[in-house]
């Protein structure tokens, strides 16, 4: 099984299918909406992060500010850690730049995916708001394409969710736990289940509220941990980053514990970790802005494209520097989390030996709130694509399932978990990006009506999203 895993994720990642898809979509969308990401950055992170919140808004289950941390949370995770060592390990230094890539241009991606998901949502059998994807696909473009593509990705994601979002951060979580402070991957495991168990089965309202309390937290302390590390070693910074653009484009020679990478595969691993990363084009962020109580998509949209910004551009950037210029991505026998660890250990010990130690305690620490919430946001994300196929009812039964495979990927091996989520990722991205193109126009359209309007920097100024 894991020999033919093994040959799926170079097809799909390749040079031929995914990787342009995305590099285009990206550059495309860029374009097309006038540099969007650019232009609007300032305004949508003071809406996601200072506003948090539209008055009167008469559509949605949680607020600006929870919607941007549920994809947050499932965003920031494992990815974010174990993901960019891994990225590193397998195409050299220059993968971290192709990651960058993917999260400038992803920005666009994200604003398309989450402008469609409010405009077509619609509320499900309990008055929740539903949307992604397998909405505007089916809604947007319509006819037998729409209605496959849309099927596509929700049977895709429905599936994919146990893969990337779940059995994968388990698995870190299991590793690291057991490396760090010995305790079983059973146990581990276990804990996982019940604790997850006591908010996801709340349902979007309950994992909106947790989110909006620890991912803030927990993102700016990981931060934190990352400008010291880089602090420390400001000398290295401009040697690391010429070697990071370098390798980009030349591909790395053997050294150290390090066996060497082409420029292939530090394409190739660059937009595979980033995707895993921030999941651009993948759609999921669109599930969950779907459930912004927001009345106009556009302003979702931006508030959206701000989580690629914090999780890709600013956090993955800051952890993969870390790994290059502490020299820990050259370590022998090293891979994953203990690669991230090993480079915070190195950042602490030019402190003070004795600070030494406490680096792999802050990434098991790090490893387990963000696979936590990771795996809550991508419950909700799987059990809206079970609503989508087979309605309400099998909402919980597919949450007690989906808690359940948490326990599976703790116990599993690491190598296998990443295969099954690469292969996931493309398999949802594909639908997903040549929907998004397809509606490319609607989302233009409804971007330059909504900047055309005097009053569009107010988050009170009432717009039909219907217009």
């Amino acid at each position: 099984m894991q020999r033919l895993l093994e040959m799926i994720p170079p097809i799909v990642w390749g040079p031929f299918v995914l990787i342009p898809l995305l590099l285009l979509s990206g550059a495309y969308l860029t374009l097309r909406l006038g540099g969007v990401q650019f232009r609007t950055l300032p305004h949508a992170l003071w809406l996601a992060f200072v506003r948090r919140s539209e008055k009167g808004a008469s559509e949605g289950d949680i607020s600006h500010f929870q919607a941007v941390n549920t994809a947050l949370a499932a965003t920031v995770g494992v990815g974010n850690i174990a993901g960019v060592a891994t990225g590193i390990q397998l195409g050299g230094p220059g993968a971290l730049f192709w990651m960058f890539v993917t999260g400038v241009l992803g920005m666009a991606t994200k604003y398309s995916e989450a402008l469609l998901g409010v405009k077509y949502r619609r509320p499900d059998s309990k008055g929740e708001m539903s949307g992604g994807p397998m909405f505007y696909l089916t809604r947007g473009l319509g006819g037998g394409l729409g209605w496959l593509l849309g099927v596509a990705f929700a049977v895709f994601g429905a599936v994919a969710a146990f893969g990337i979002g779940n059995m994968a951060q388990a698995n870190s979580v299991s590793s690291q736990l057991e490396a760090v402070w010995g305790v079983p991957p059973w146990a581990s495991g276990a804990v996982m289940v019940l604790v997850l168990g006591a908010v996801a089965i709340g349902g979007i309202r309950s994992i909106g509220r947790f989110a909006a309390v620890v991912v803030p937290f927990m993102c700016l302390a990981f931060i934190a941990s990352n400008v010291l590390v880089l602090v420390v070693f400001a000398a290295e910074i401009p040697a690391a980053v010429a070697l990071i653009v370098s390798d980009a484009f030349t591909g790395t020679a053997a050294t150290g514990g390090f066996a060497g990478a082409t420029v292939i595969a530090a394409v190739q691993w660059g937009f595979a970790r980033g995707i895993f990363s921030n999941e651009s084009g993948m759609g999921t962020g669109a599930i969950a802005a779907a459930s912004a109580r927001t009345d106009h998509p556009v302003r979702q949209a931006m508030v959206s494209m701000t989580q690629t910004f914090v999780d890709t551009v600013v956090m993955l950037s800051l952890t993969g520097l870390m790994i290059v210029v502490t020299g820990a991505w050259t370590a022998d026998h090293v891979e994953g989390a203990p690669m991230t660890a090993l480079a915070v250990s190195t950042g602490y010990e030019r402190i003070s030996p004795e600070l030494a130690p406490l680096g792999g305690h802050v990434v098991a620490v790090g490893v387990c709130f963000f696979a936590f919430c990771t795996i809550l946001g991508w419950s909700y994300y799987g059990e809206r694509c079970v609503d989508f196929l087979a309605g309400r009812r099998a909402v919980m039964p597919y949450r007690v399932v989906f808690l359940l495979f948490a326990y599976v990927g703790a116990v599993l091996e690491l190598r296998t978990v990443w295969l099954f989520s690469d292969i996931a990722n493309g398999l949802m991205a594909l639908p997903n990006l040549l929907g998004v193109l397809l509606l490319s126009p609607v989302v233009v359209a409804e971007t330059r009506r909504y900047f055309a309007r005097p009053d569009w920097r107010d988050p009170d100024a009432l717009v039909d999203v219907r217009a």
